[in-house]
């Protein structure tokens, strides 16, 4: 049984596996909102050759104009990568000190390298670098920050924006519809076998209703498909729609 999760980080990979294992094939390409975008995610992506126009908590801040001109922020500091240093925006070194380690809830490991600068006493750019008493210390996810450059590189793409401007019409458009036009909002019930059902409940009445909608749009515009063989309709005669339209 997978572990019930309360983030939607925790999901990503057992959707996309559930998905394979019960369809026999692989989506090419995975679009998610922040919420999706870890490390973790990222790398099984990579792993298995998927393209993941998933953000990350910081995407949009970063395509503002206030964080790419601010030249303290950790992923603006120069970086020499031969020596392993930082180098600070008052040219001082920022030295490596150690790694920081960080388990997931799922088991999955994400390690941080810290560098800390040499003395930030009597700095003359302090205040605007960093509010602490002692010299500064950044930590600096090498491969996490690999991760996220291609996920920013994809999502700023055309292929990118597409799936972008996409995605708020296709999957939020149902979430709204059932939470706030059919009013759930919360389970009844508890256990995964009836939240299953519950949902799949909500999901079957959502369909139906999208069903009549469709049928009634193409009856106003003179398009009427036939019932499924064997179901009849009330206050019409066999072959014949609404308005004298003939079942196609």
């Amino acid at each position: 049984m997978y572990p019930w999760r309360p983030s939607d980080c925790g999901t990503f990979i057992h959707h996309l596996d559930t998905f394979e294992a019960r369809y026999n094939r692989q989506s090419q390409e995975v679009v998610a909102d922040s919420g999706y975008g870890s490390e973790e995610n990222y790398e099984y992506l990579d792993q298995n050759t998927i393209e993941g126009y998933v953000k990350y908590n910081m995407f949009h801040m970063e395509l503002k104009k206030k964080h790419i001109e601010n030249p303290f922020l950790p992923g603006h500091l120069y970086c020499y990568m031969e020596k392993d240093y930082f180098i600070c925006p008052m040219g001082q070194h920022m030295t490596y000190i150690g790694d920081n380690s960080r388990k997931s809830a799922l088991g999955y490991v994400s390690s941080t390298r810290l560098y800390q600068a040499q003395k930030c006493e009597g700095c003359p750019l302090r205040g605007q670098c960093f509010k602490g008493k002692s010299s500064r210390v950044i930590g600096v996810n090498v491969k996490g920050r690999q991760y996220r450059d291609k996920a920013k590189e994809l999502l700023t793409g055309e292929r990118g924006l597409y799936h972008r401007s996409r995605r708020p019409i296709e999957p939020e458009a149902v979430f709204g519809q059932i939470k706030y036009d059919s009013g759930f909002k919360c389970f009844h019930y508890r256990g995964n076998r009836l939240t299953k059902a519950e949902f799949a409940t909500i999901a079957i009445s959502h369909n139906i209703k999208k069903m009549a909608s469709l049928m009634g749009l193409k009856a106003k515009q003179g398009v009427w498909q036939s019932p499924p063989q064997g179901v009849s309709t009330p206050g019409h005669g066999q072959g014949e729609g609404p308005n004298g339209y003939k079942w196609s």
